[in-house]
């Protein structure tokens, strides 16, 4: 089977959703408004027949109830948040299996940003919604520290190379971010050099991968020595590290 072909929709202010497309199926990721998204079908000539949603957050879902009665595409996302999601038809979590286009969709539960996110995993791409971000991760509005940690501990058990999408053009303050805390960090410091040159031209940042995250995202590096020095938590748990971080990152 080809490849899926994946186009970046750029939305409001900063956000990303994503066309999907295999065969004669084409899937919306977290469509936060209707316009770019019919903008992007018509640009690529593809047929919606299927929204995705990462978590209930309206930036993420405000485009579901107009694109379907527009389309009929078929809205998946969440079962364990099933209220929250407008016009949910499948529920789905990571005991159910649901398929794409004769795809096997991975679907890994990730709460914290939201109790119920998850990050569907179509052969080796991950839309991770707002829990990973590139450099970065969501806010703990609905869960704690740790509850965060065992959902990105999960996402690092993706392979390398898997490609990473998630739904915010954050990256460049995320980056900055990171430097604060690991100055050292020569794969940081190449990685925020291409980040900013994408910018300046204009371009977007994702996808990254999951490889490339673990070597200069603070957020699945709370055992990193450097990190730990400039926190002063050198004997802390991983957790406590973690939670510091993103306290920091709440006030950056």
């Amino acid at each position: 089977m080809p490849p899926c072909q994946i186009e970046i929709v750029a939305c409001l202010s900063d956000n990303y959703a994503y066309l999907v497309k295999s065969g004669a199926s084409c899937a919306v990721v977290d469509p936060s408004e209707p316009g770019p998204v019919r903008a992007a079908l018509a640009r690529t000539g593809w047929k919606l027949t299927h929204i995705l949603n990462t978590h209930h957050h309206l930036d993420h879902t405000g485009g579901n109830i107009a694109l379907k009665e527009e389309t009929g595409a078929q809205i998946v996302g969440p079962g364990k948040d099933a209220a929250r999601i407008p016009g949910l038809d499948v529920g789905v979590d990571e005991s159910s299996s649901w398929v794409f286009d004769g795809r096997k969709v991975q679907v890994l539960e990730v709460p914290a940003h939201t109790r119920g996110a998850i990050t569907f995993v179509i052969d080796a791409n991950a839309f991770t919604g707002d829990t990973l971000f590139a450099m970065g991760c969501g806010r703990l509005f609905e869960g704690d520290p740790a509850m965060m940690w065992t959902s990105l501990s999960k996402l690092m058990t993706l392979p390398d190379e898997t490609r990473v999408y998630c739904g915010h053009e954050y990256t460049q303050s995320n980056g900055r971010f990171a430097l604060t805390l690991e100055p050292g960090n020569a794969a940081l410091k190449a990685r925020m050099d291409e980040v900013n040159a994408a910018r300046q031209a204009g371009k977007p940042t994702v996808p990254s991968t999951m490889g490339l995250e673990k070597k200069t995202n603070p957020f699945l590096r709370p055992d990193n020595a450097e990190i730990r020095r400039s926190l002063g938590m050198e004997k802390a748990d991983t957790v406590a590290v973690f939670g510091e971080i993103r306290a920091r990152k709440d006030k950056f």
